[in-house]
């Protein structure tokens, strides 16, 4: 009798032992949930509290042209550097293959193309959400953890009209014209580098008269505009809910940057398909 009992129990710790790592997992996959869930209903009421106060109380427009200078102007120098450099490799890979097989029609074209529906604004999010992203939780969290915000609502000053809106409408007004500068630079060195590999300049231009329609140019614009929306919304919420002081301030700009990629990324698949679609040819 003693010794079934024993093995009864040794058996319940063998399960309860096998069973911990399958429960911690689980465990895992519900804070991870939680915390998505978290993400999207407190992005989703920031944004709706964005717009009631848009339309309701309206923004003050010398607050969203010092935030479009400060954090649109600071990005340009980043924005260059990462197109142009990209746009210098794509040519450079691009007029060797081409050259390969004695055709160079299509170097100009193929890159104006990727960089107008792709390149351009995905490469300019990232270095928007590198900068921005960064610098908006920064900037807030600080104000979060020293009480600021809270002496604003004590002096019934709304932070959302104050904080928020101002730089989620500079982030979407300025992210499409850092594209169209970001579209020109990775052209330009595409342009460039292809004809140090031996790829005719008329050629080059031709290729990008013949493949490239406007419709690759607004697809790009209204990629940029949903990510400036992204880049605004989602820094401001990770700056508002900073807590435990410096530390906070520190992991709140991390995530900041993290999710604006990552949501770039993610959005850009869907968008990609549905623009393509609303502006392909029958």
């Amino acid at each position: 009798m003693d010794r079934s009992s024993a093995a009864e129990k040794m058996d319940s710790r063998v399960d309860k032992l096998e069973s911990e790592p399958l429960n911690g997992v689980f465990r895992r996959i519900k804070l991870a949930f939680d915390a998505a869930l978290l993400f999207f209903g407190e992005t989703t009421s920031l944004t709706l509290d964005s717009i009631r106060t848009l339309f309701t109380e309206g923004f003050d427009p010398a607050d969203v042209l010092r935030q479009m200078a400060s954090l649109g102007v600071d990005s340009i120098v980043i924005v260059l550097v990462v197109t142009v450099a990209t746009g210098a490799v794509f040519a450079y890979y691009t007029a060797g293959l081409s050259l390969s097989v004695g055709y160079s029609g299509f170097v100009g074209g193929s890159l104006a193309y990727s960089f107008l529906n792709e390149l351009g604004p995905v490469l300019g999010g990232v270095a928007f959400a590198a900068r921005v992203g960064a610098s908006i939780a920064a900037e807030i969290g600080s104000m979060v953890v020293t009480e600021q915000v809270e002496a604003l609502r004590a002096m019934a000053v709304s932070p959302i009209r104050y904080l928020a809106l101002p730089r989620i409408l500079a982030c979407i007004l300025m992210l499409p014209l850092l594209i169209i500068i970001a579209d020109a630079a990775g052209i330009w060195g595409g342009y460039y580098f292809a004809g140090l590999q031996g790829v005719a300049h008329v050629d080059f231009m031709n290729s990008i008269y013949t493949y490239v329609k406007p419709g690759d140019f607004i697809n790009g614009l209204l990629k940029a505009i949903i990510f400036g929306f992204i880049v605004g919304i989602v820094a401001c919420r990770q700056g508002l809910r900073t807590t435990q002081g410096a530390t906070g301030v520190g992991r709140a700009t991390t995530s900041s940057v993290v999710l604006c990629i990552l949501l770039i990324f993610i959005s850009d698949v869907f968008l990609s398909q549905l623009l393509t679609a609303r502006f392909v040819q029958p």
